[in-house]
C-alpha cells in the first residue's frame, strides 16, 4: 500500500477556486473520486493528501486546470474528468492543445470547442480528408462537430450547400401507420439534425438558407440518383445502413465536396442477422491514404457525466466473458 503524503498548493485568488471546484465544492468529489486523493481548502492554501503517486498526479492537475482558468480556458466537469484520464496516461500536456483551439461559434456567440483529444483528432481528421468516418457511442460529439465544421465552410464560402442525411430505419412502428404525409413520416428521424442545425446557426436564419436550397435535411433514400458538388455532406446514424445503401451514399459526391459519415457501431437498428453497411465500409476502405476512419470512445463523451457511466457500463457487458452481448453486428 502506497504511504501517505500531503501537498500544499497556494490559491492566488478564490475566484480561481470557485472556477475550477464549482459553487459548495461541488467538484470536489469528482477530482477525489478520479485522482484517489482528499482535497481540503484552508484559507486561500489547498491542501491535497493520499498515496504519494496520486498526489502528485493530483498536484499537476489542479496547477494544469488553474493555469487554464487564468488565462479564459472553459473549464467545466467534463475537462476536470478528462485532465484526471489524461494524468493518469502521462499526458496531461495535451490539454493545452484542446483548451483554447475555437472550432466555430454557435448563433449565440457562443464558441464551440473540443474537448476531447479524440474529438481534436477528429476535427483534423475532418479538415484534412474528403472523406471521414467518425465511430463512438452516444455523446461524443460526431454530428455536433461535423456540423459545426460544416456551417463555418459555408460562412467562408468553401461550399454552397449543406446536405445533412440519415436512414429512415423502422424500429418497432411501421412508417406507413405513422400519421401524415412522407415528409412528415420521416420528420421524426430526422428531428436531431435539426436540433444541431438550429443551435448552430439559429430557427430564422436555417429557415431562410432552407428556402434557398442552402440547406438540405432529408432521408437517405432520397440521395438515390444525384450527385453532390461544392458540397457538406453528412451521413448521420450510419450504423442502420445497409451495405446497398452505404454504396449508394459514397457514390453521390462530386467535385469539391467533403463528407463525414458517423454512426455507433455498438448501436443498431437494423433486423436482427442484417449486416450494418457502416461496418462493412470501414472493412473495405481502412487503410485508403485519402479516407480517415476515427474512433471515439467513453473517454470522449462530452453529455451528462452519467451518460459516460452508462457507456462505460454497456462497454464492461458487451465484454462479459459468458457471451451475453447481443448486439446484432459483429
Amino acid at each position: 500500500m502506497a504511504e501517505e503524503t500531503l501537498a500544499t498548493l497556494s490559491l492566488e485568488s478564490m475566484e480561481s477556486y470557485l472556477s475550477l471546484f464549482g459553487a459548495n465544492d461541488r467538484n470536489v468529489p469528482l477530482l477525489e473520486g478520479e485522482l484517489g486523493v482528499r482535497l481540503v481548502l484552508r484559507g486561500c492554501e489547498l491542501n491535497i493528501a493520499g498515496p504519494e503517486p496520486n498526489v502528485g498526479m493530483a498536484v499537476q492537475v489542479v496547477e494544469t486546470l488553474i493555469s487554464l482558468i487564468q488565462r479564459h480556458a472553459q473549464v467545466d466537469r467534463t475537462t476536470l474528468r478528462y485532465a484526471a484520464a489524461l494524468a493518469k496516461e502521462g499526458q496531461l500536456d495535451r490539454l493545452e492543445d484542446i483548451a483554447f483551439e475555437v472550432i466555430a461559434t454557435n448563433h449565440r456567440g457562443r464558441p464551440v470547442r473540443c474537448k476531447t483529444l479524440g474529438q481534436y483528432q477528429y476535427v483534423q481528421a475532418i479538415r484534412e480528408h474528403e472523406l471521414t468516418f467518425a465511430l463512438g457511442p452516444a455523446g461524443t460529439g460526431k454530428t455536433y462537430l461535423a456540423m459545426a465544421l460544416a456551417v463555418v465552410a459555408l460562412r467562408k464560402k468553401e461550399i454552397e450547400r449543406i446536405v445533412l442525411t440519415r436512414p429512415a430505419v423502422e424500429a418497432g412502428e411501421k412508417l406507413g401507420f405513422l400519421p401524415g404525409d412522407l415528409n412528415q413520416k420521416v420528420d421524426p428521424y430526422l428531428r436531431p439534425l435539426y436540433d444541431a442545425l438550429y443551435d448552430m446557426m439559429g430557427a430564422e436564419s436555417y429557415q431562410r438558407l432552407q428556402e434557398r436550397g442552402v440547406l438540405e435535411v432529408a432521408p437517405l433514400a432520397y440521395m438515390r440518383g444525384r450527385t453532390l458538388s461544392d458540397s457538406f455532406i453528412i451521413l448521420d446514424e450510419a450504423q442502420n445502413t445497409t451495405p446497398e445503401q452505404m454504396k449508394m451514399f459514397l457514390t453521390r459526391f462530386g467535385a469539391n465536396s467533403r463528407v463525414v459519415v458517423t454512426g455507433d457501431d455498438t448501436q443498431t437498428d437494423l433486423p436482427l442477422g442484417k449486416q450494418s453497411g457502416l461496418l462493412q465500409a470501414v472493412r473495405v476502405l481502412e487503410g485508403i491514404p485519402e479516407i480517415a476512419i476515427v474512433r471515439l470512445t467513453h473517454s470522449d463523451v462530452v453529455r451528462h457525466d452519467l451518460v459516460q457511466t452508462i457507456v462505460k457500463a454497456y462497454e464492461a457487458f458487451q465484454r462479459d466473458p459468458m457471451g451475453r452481448n447481443t448486439g446484432h453486428d459483429a
